[in-house]
């Protein structure tokens, strides 16, 4: 899976965390640069690996290209290595799925 491979290296996984937080406006190439100090060019590459993978989509404006986390494909990320290493006990996951919890709670519901 590539999205696995593009998140593997460091620079890569810092950068694809900073679209993150920067969502859903995202951020310029230049300015995802400055924040995590490494130079454009560079960044460019690393940008481009995370579009090739689906983690992130790139959008002219003006004259800056703005990078937004494809969070969609994240979360199918999650729920294939989710399933697949559960496989057919899911109550392996469930451990995990507390771990979870407590960073993305579900809204309660008014009755």
């Amino acid at each position: 899976m590539t999205a696995l491979a593009a998140l593997a290296q460091a620079t890569r996984l810092d950068a694809f965390r900073v679209l993150v937080a920067h969502e859903p406006l995202g951020l310029a190439a230049g300015d995802v640069a400055t924040a995590l100090a490494v130079p454009q060019n560079t960044m460019s590459s690393h940008l481009a690996i995370l579009t090739r993978a689906g983690l992130a989509r790139a959008q002219r404006q003006g004259r800056s290209i703005i990078y937004r986390a494809e969070l969609d494909h994240l979360r199918r990320l999650m729920l294939f290595l989710v399933e697949d290493c559960c496989g057919a006990s899911p109550e392996l996951c469930q451990p995990l799925l507390q771990a979870l919890a407590p960073c993305c709670p579900t809204p309660k519901v008014k009755s």
